[in-house]
């Protein structure tokens, strides 16, 4: 849900702003571009060498520095940003948000943001329920910022009571939420196969494909963009999938095929972009085949068929879509291998058309559903390809 997304994290000087260290790394870990913004004051309770350790990247807090002059361009940052997160936000930086104060960097960039802001309020338990802070946490609200509400418990002056800042995981839960929210798989499990399978020949030797897994990949990181949870099972590939993707790593067809039968029934969509071996070896050797005569012989034995058992298998609750790499014949192939394997919809692509198929970032694609609706893209990266198939996928769970 991160991957990618620009996260600007803005602390103000309050006790809690120990705890952002881990907020940073949170975000990290999840894929996100992080960068933080700290008032003077804040820089009492964290110093700016953690965060920007943590963040990989330099930590921003003033306009300019005296020592470089360098400048911190407050517009820039505030457009940077796809989320701004103000935690801990103190009764006095709340209250120059509310009325539209602005001196420091922090507030410029929140002037100047144009994206959700989410505020984690800190400070002491008669603060927190003092008549201006809570107008002024109002007017935030009615500005259409997020307020991650301040949680009861032990507080810096030793008194029990609400004003402790909401902790680190549970304000990474909230805005992950709000992510998921309208989006339209969200809720959605998507298992996707991807990649070749190598078939041992002898422990140094495989039959295998020229797979290289990017169309695989390409879906499962839509589905997550989209809201899904995710489980991608690959064949061998040097693609790093992201995170929050649930990868199970296999290499022959056999173990594929395990691997899929074990979780396809908790599967709303499965998407069969592997390219399975149809083929295996009847025997495989303990020890290297050495070279010996100017031919050999290895017998070969039809691979178990992984999109027909799923085929056979599938409630009406679940879509499955295969995928159809033909050289001649492409849509009679195609519509045959549709019907034969009791799919929602196959995805054709052509070794004719130049760009497509194995190995390169782009794909021309055609769709072909049960119904015999025949949908003709024209060549793109597989990143859109990977669109115009989930705009499919979700035009049928509608």
């Amino acid at each position: 849900m991160f991957s990618g997304k620009n996260i600007l994290l803005g602390i103000t000087g309050g006790i809690a702003a120990y705890k952002t260290a881990n907020l940073v790394r949170l975000f990290k870990k999840s894929g996100a571009n992080v960068q933080v913004v700290m008032t003077p004051d804040s820089k009492e309770f964290v110093t700016p060498l953690t965060l920007a350790t943590l963040s990989e990247n330099p930590v921003h807090s003033v306009f300019a520095d005296d020592e470089t002059g360098e400048w911190s361009n407050h517009v820039e940052l505030g457009l940077w940003a796809d989320i701004f997160i103000i935690a801990p936000a103190t009764a006095n930086t709340i209250g120059k948000m509310a009325n539209g104060l602005c001196d420091n960097l922090l507030l410029a960039t929140y002037l100047s943001a144009k994206c959700p802001v989410f505020i984690a309020p800190a400070m002491d338990l008669d603060m927190y329920k003092h008549g201006t802070t809570l107008e002024n946490i109002q007017k935030l609200t009615l500005n259409g910022n997020k307020i991650i509400d301040a949680q009861v418990g032990e507080l810096a002056s030793g008194l029990v009571g609400k004003g402790r800042m909401e902790e680190p995981e549970n304000i990474f839960n909230h805005i992950h939420n709000y992510l998921k929210e309208g989006l339209s798989l969200t809720g959605k499990k998507v298992l996707i196969t991807a990649g070749p399978t190598y078939e041992q020949i002898d422990p140094v030797r495989f039959i295998g494909n020229n797979s290289s897994g990017k169309m695989g990949y390409e879906l499962a990181e839509k589905a997550i963009k989209l809201g899904a949870s995710v489980t991608l099972v690959s064949g061998p590939t040097n693609i790093i999938a992201s995170k929050s993707i649930d990868k199970i790593d296999v290499r022959s067809a056999q173990e594929m095929y395990d691997e899929v039968h074990q979780v396809y029934k908790n599967a709303d969509v499965i998407i069969m972009a592997a390219a399975v071996a149809d083929y295996t070896i009847e025997e495989v050797s303990e020890n290297k085949i050495k070279k010996s005569d100017s031919s050999m012989q290895i017998n070969l034995i039809a691979t178990k068929d992984i999109l027909a058992s799923i085929g056979e298998l599938k409630t009406e609750n679940q879509l499955l879509i295969g995928f159809a790499l033909e050289t001649n014949d492409e849509e009679a192939n195609a519509k045959a291998k549709l019907v034969r394997k009791n799919l929602d919809f196959i995805v054709l692509n052509s070794l004719n058309n130049k760009g497509a198929g194995f190995g390169y970032d782009t794909n021309q694609i055609t769709i072909i559903d049960k119904s015999n609706n025949i949908d003709k893209y024209e060549l793109k990266s597989k990143s859109e390809v990977a669109t115009d198939i989930f705009n499919k996928i979700i035009s049928l769970l509608k």
